[in-house]
């Protein structure tokens, strides 16, 4: 059983009781915020004695997280207000990060019904968290193919993507991030963003002169490239446009960004 964080993915590898796995994760990661939140709680009682009411505020915030992780609860299922949620992210507790479970299946098993992977399913439902289905063999094979032996291995298995694929678009997803991509005669770049980012801010992800020297962006969608197979054919259907300073550039935008210094 490993765990990483932020987000958290929880992989159940071979697990006869992945619910137990969980569970043991679970009471480590608590474990851990308690810790975290005592430490805490000892600097917030010092600065709450001079009755500051934002000391005694964030006080009685770390009394209640720490009851509530007492009980064996994960801080992401506490009802806070968006004050409170502030303070939690400063934290940087480990139970309030989101998750993700991927179920290692193994190949024979990938198709069918599994009791096994319906608890683990039932329980990331219950919680509201996503799972994937995924087959850690399947995987390991695919790295040593080239990308047309993939593509035959994948469609003899009667498997649309590689499972990595979907870890990465469900990990941004639940992140709430956002890919953008530059393009040129030698090069193609994917960058990285948040969702609702603006497109000066955008820029500069690439460079800061981007963002401080901002005129416009000229955008088209992969989608419109990939189904007319050109630039100049995107251009040719109206599909490019130019974008100011208060568009949220989208998954998937093409950008090219004009500015000056």
């Amino acid at each position: 059983v490993r765990c990483f964080e932020d987000p958290n993915v929880v992989h159940v590898s071979g697990s006869i009781n992945p619910l137990r796995d969980v569970g043991v994760i679970n009471t480590e990661l608590i474990l851990a915020d308690l810790e975290t939140v005592c430490r805490r709680l000892d600097r917030a009682e010092k600065h709450a004695k001079g009755q500051d009411k934002k000391a005694l505020q964030e006080l009685n915030l770390l009394k209640e997280i720490k009851n509530f992780l007492d009980e064996g609860k994960l801080v992401r299922h506490m009802k806070l207000s968006e004050e409170a949620a502030l303070l939690v992210k400063d934290l940087c507790l480990l139970t309030s990060k989101p998750v993700l479970y991927v179920a290692n299946i193994s190949e024979e098993l990938l198709h069918q019904e599994n009791e096994t992977y319906e608890k683990l399913k039932t329980l990331a439902q219950s919680e509201g968290s996503e799972i994937l289905k995924i087959c850690g063999k399947i995987e390991s094979e695919l790295i040593e193919l080239d990308d047309l032996e993939k593509k035959e291995f994948l469609k003899e298995l009667g498997i649309q993507e590689p499972g990595l694929h979907q870890l990465i678009r469900s990990a941004f997803k639940l992140l709430n991030l956002r890919t953008f991509f530059t393009a040129g005669p030698t090069e193609v770049r994917a960058w990285t963003i948040k969702a609702h980012t603006k497109a000066p801010q955008a820029a500069g992800v690439i460079h800061s002169d981007f963002e401080r020297g901002f005129i416009r962006a000229e955008i088209y969608h992969y989608n419109d490239l990939i189904q007319y197979g050109s630039e100049l054919a995107v251009k040719s259907k109206g599909l490019m446009r130019l974008e100011g300073k208060e568009y949220e550039v989208q998954d998937g935008d093409i950008v090219f960004f004009r500015f000056a210094v």
